[in-house]
C-alpha cells in the first residue's frame, strides 16, 4: 500500500471518529469538552485499527481469495472493506462510551468478575520473584548472547549489511512456494526501509538494543520496559518469517511484562521502582519534588 492509501486510512478514521463523537454529544457543539476530546481520541484509535484491518487483514474463504481485497482501491487501500471495518469498531466503541456515560460499570470488578488468586500470586506477590528471576536470567542471557554476536560483527555495526541481506531475503517473493512474510503490509514496511537504506543505522540499533535488553533483564532494572522492547523485536522477527527461539522468548517476555511489579524484585527494580515509580504511580523522588496538589506539601 502506498502513501496515499495510508493517508486515506487516517482521514477516514478521523471522520468516522468525529461522527461517533458527534452522535454521543447529540450534535451539540457546546458539549465538546476535554473529556469528549479524549473520547474522540479513543474512537480515532479504534477507527485506525478497524479501517486498516478491514482493508488488509482478512484472507480468503471458499472461492473468495480475500475478504479484505474487495471493491475499489486507492493506492492499495480497499475503500469498501476498510469503511466496513471502521464502522464496526467505531460503532461498538461509541456504544461502549454511551453505556459508560449511563452509569454502566467501567471495570469487570464492578460487575463482580475478579482475578483468580494465582494471578495475584504470579503478578503482584513478591513470593513469585524467584520464579521470575529464573525466567529473566534465561531470556536475558538469550538477548545478551544474540546482541553480543551482533555488536562484535562489522556486518551489523558497520553499515548494517547483515540486516540488508536479512530484509532482502524476507521480502523476496519466490516463484514457487510461499513467501517468508505472510502479511503484505509488513512486506511493504520492510521494503520501504530497504529502499531508503535504513539498515545502515537500524542494524547497529538492533544490535545494541538486544544487548541492552539482555543486561536489563539479567540485573533486573526496568524489566517491564526491557521485556516490552524485547517482545517487539521477537514479534518483528516472527512477522518476517523467522521462528527459531522467537516464539518461546516472545511468550516469556509477555509474562514478564504482566509481572513487571515483581519480576525485578530480586534485582535493581527492588530499589528503583519505589524511588522512581511509574507515570501513573509516582515514586518517592517525584512525590517529594513539590509538584502541584498534595505532592511535596506538608500536612498539619
Amino acid at each position: 500500500m502506498g502513501v496515499y492509501g495510508y493517508l486515506l486510512i487516517v482521514v477516514l478514521a478521523a471522520v468516522l471518529a468525529a461522527a461517533g463523537q458527534y452522535a454521543l454529544v447529540g450534535g451539540k457543539a457546546e458539549a465538546i469538552d476535554r473529556q469528549s476530546l479524549r473520547g474522540w481520541g479513543y474512537l480515532f484509535l479504534l477507527g485506525l485499527l478497524g479501517v486498516f484491518g478491514g482493508s488488509r487483514w482478512f484472507g480468503g474463504i471458499g472461492s473468495i481469495s480475500s475478504l479484505s481485497k474487495q471493491g475499489p482501491t486507492v493506492d492499495g487501500f480497499y475503500i469498501l472493506t476498510g469503511l466496513v471495518g471502521g464502522l464496526v469498531l467505531i460503532g461498538v466503541g461509541t456504544y461502549a462510551l454511551y453505556r459508560s456515560g449511563q452509569g454502566e460499570p467501567r471495570t469487570v470488578a464492578e460487575a463482580g468478575i475478579h482475578d483468580p488468586q494465582i494471578a495475584h500470586l504470579l503478578f503482584g506477590d513478591t513470593r513469585s520473584a524467584p520464579l521470575w528471576l529464573a525466567v529473566r536470567l534465561f531470556v536475558g542471557y538469550e538477548w545478551l548472547s544474540a546482541g553480543y554476536e551482533k555488536i562484535t560483527s562489522s556486518a551489523w555495526m558497520d553499515g548494517g549489511t547483515a540486516l540488508k541481506g536479512y530484509w532482502t531475503g524476507a521480502t523476496a517473493i519466490p516463484t514457487k512456494g510461499n513467501p517468508s512474510i505472510t502479511y503484505g503490509w509488513y512486506r511493504d514496511f520492510l521494503s520501504f526501509m530497504l529502499r531508503h537504506e535504513w539498515y545502515s543505522w537500524f542494524g547497529p540499533l538492533i544490535a545494541v538494543g538486544e544487548f541492552l535488553v539482555g543486561i536489563a533483564l539479567i540485573v533486573g532494572l526496568f524489566v517491564g520496559i526491557a521485556a516490552f522492547f524485547g517482545s517487539v523485536m521477537n514479534f518483528s522477527y516472527m512477522l518476517a518469517g523467522s521462528a527459531s527461539t522467537n516464539p518461546v522468548l516472545f511468550g516469556l517476555t509477555v509474562f514478564i511484562i504482566l509481572a513487571w511489579k515483581v519480576a525485578g524484585y530480586l534485582g535493581l527494580d527492588r530499589y528503583a521502582l519505589p524511588i522512581l515509580g511509574a507515570p501513573w504511580s509516582p515514586g518517592r523522588l517525584v512525590n517529594h519534588a513539590g509538584e502541584p496538589g498534595t505532592r511535596g506539601k506538608a500536612t498539619a
